[in-house]
């Protein structure tokens, strides 16, 4: 451990730390030896003590603080306000007398808040009298596509095709469930133990759905399309990385050219937005009838009629479905008719429509790809109970469906019109496709974001030649693959 230094010899003498005899060697060796510090005894680990608890969350305390204040001051504000006026009520006055009222309450309870939780207060209550209480900031956010309620404590939303938690939330289920009769109710339906579901539309024109316990198994279930006030066209959405220039000349000729187009995909992949799109290619001068469950369609056309489905009422009648609907609507003399989705057995008067004089009509179903939309057309007739032979069957769909359009949702959230196939007739018992457009996945970012590129297949539209009769002469270049 220690060198020892030697002094140097001088001749004829012994080092003085030589040795001489065991005796004086280890009397030397006791004497030279430095003394070495006793190694310290191992420490014994002392117990840790219980962590401290973290400290109170004082955003949480605040809020459920608010929340307390909130119920107590909505049940005041109830016995003070003249109810029957609220609806037709200017909102700034409201808002005014809204804080008038909770000033005083407050007043009298003693209670003392500061500015920033006072105006919360204050919105809070507004929106709780006016709106849809913890949803009415949802509802105001553009960025906002879907609103999802599991229960009064888990709200998520949709932003950017992505979902996320929100951390708004229901004080309860009872809470949620005024919320959802408050919407139900403004529409003259209800919603309960024995009727537990229901579809209603909102007055903006968003999309609404609830189902409530006992088959809503840990608090009711709501979810929210929300209604896009301005409709996207086509260049916004060739912008958007939708589909490409080329694309969108296609879908035009086919369009005008009164060709019936089906988009197909799945849930939330763009398939109204699509259809809205498509529409913007209808002239101004053809008579457009729409049938839809939930009208969302925003067409621009001087003359379209608008028809909406309805369901039953609390006594089981006075259902008016799309069927009925579409059956009307061949008595009106329309040009061309488009279904918002079609999904039953409304499938067999839409059918009849495009065989029968009105080209160009368009609806929307569900399905992952063309041929699964053939699939699930010919499901739909089975299920409307005609009995038909399956060649008959398919016969119907390829003489009444040109075009299938196929929209998708990818996995990073873009929405893609992921293929364009014309329907070109039968072979044998078997209906016949092609893919005029792709949209072909190439790999994936770092940030998880798609890499991919729509192409042309390099096959020519089996309706060229009504193109060019229509006065629509599309450049062979805009089949043509990607990268040639």
């Amino acid at each position: 451990m220690f060198s020892r230094y030697k002094k140097p010899q001088i001749d004829g003498a012994k080092p003085i730390d030589a040795p001489q005899g065991p005796e004086s060697e280890a009397a030397d060796t006791k004497k030279q030896e430095p003394k070495v510090p006793p190694a310290p005894a191992p420490k014994v680990p002392k117990p840790k003590a219980p962590a401290a608890p973290p400290p109170p969350d004082k955003d949480m305390k605040r809020r459920e603080r608010i929340e307390e204040l909130k119920t107590e001051m909505h049940h005041r504000l109830l016995d003070n306000l003249n109810l029957g006026a609220i609806e037709k009520a200017d909102p700034t006055a409201l808002r005014g007398e809204i804080m008038s009222i909770t000033g005083e309450e407050l007043s009298d309870m003693g209670v003392v808040l500061g500015r920033e939780d006072r105006d919360t207060l204050n919105s809070e209550l507004f929106d709780e009298v006016m709106g849809l209480g913890p949803l009415e900031p949802l509802l105001k956010d553009e960025t906002v596509n879907d609103i999802l309620v599991n229960g009064p404590h888990s709200i998520f939303i949709e932003r950017d095709g992505k979902l996320q938690k929100s951390e708004i939330r229901f004080k309860d289920e009872k809470h949620l469930m005024r919320i959802i009769d408050k919407i139900v109710s403004a529409v003259g339906r209800r919603v309960d133990e024995s009727n537990p579901y229901v579809d209603a539309r909102l007055k903006d024109g968003s999309r609404f759905n609830a189902m409530v316990p006992p088959v809503a198994v840990d608090g009711s279930l709501v979810s929210i399309r929300k209604f896009k006030k301005e409709k996207l066209a086509v260049d916004d959405l060739v912008n958007f990385g939708a589909f490409t220039e080329e694309m969108a000349t296609y879908l035009q000729a086919a369009v005008a050219c009164r060709l019936n187009v089906i988009v197909s995909g799945g849930t939330g992949s763009g398939k109204t937005t699509t259809l809205n799109a498509l529409s913007s290619f209808i002239g101004n001068a053809e008579r457009v009838l729409t049938i839809e469950d939930t009208a969302e369609l925003q067409l621009q056309q001087d003359h379209v009629g608008r028809m909406e489905s309805r369901p039953p009422n609390v006594e089981g009648k006075g259902a008016v479905t799309q069927r009925d609907c579409l059956r009307n609507a061949l008595r009106m003399r329309p040009d061309r008719i488009i279904v918002g989705e079609t999904r039953g057995e409304e499938v067999i008067d839409m059918l009849q429509a495009m065989n029968t004089g009105h080209d160009g009509s368009m609806t929307t179903i569900h399905a992952n790809n063309a041929r699964d939309g053939i699939s699930r057309l010919e499901n739909m007739i089975a299920m409307a109970g005609i009995e038909m032979p399956l060649k008959a069957v398919r016969a119907q769909i390829a003489s009444a469906v040109n075009l299938i359009v196929q929209a998708s949702r990818l996995q990073d959230g873009s929405r893609r019109m992921v293929s364009i196939t014309e329907v070109t007739g039968m072979e044998g018992e078997v209906i016949t496709l092609q893919e005029i457009f792709r949209y072909e996945r190439m790999g994936l970012q770092e940030d998880g974001k798609i890499i991919g590129r729509f192409t042309g297949t390099g096959i020519r539209s089996h309706y060229s030649d009504r193109f060019k009769a229509w006065g629509y002469d599309l450049p062979a270049s805009i089949y043509e693959p990607a990268g040639n």
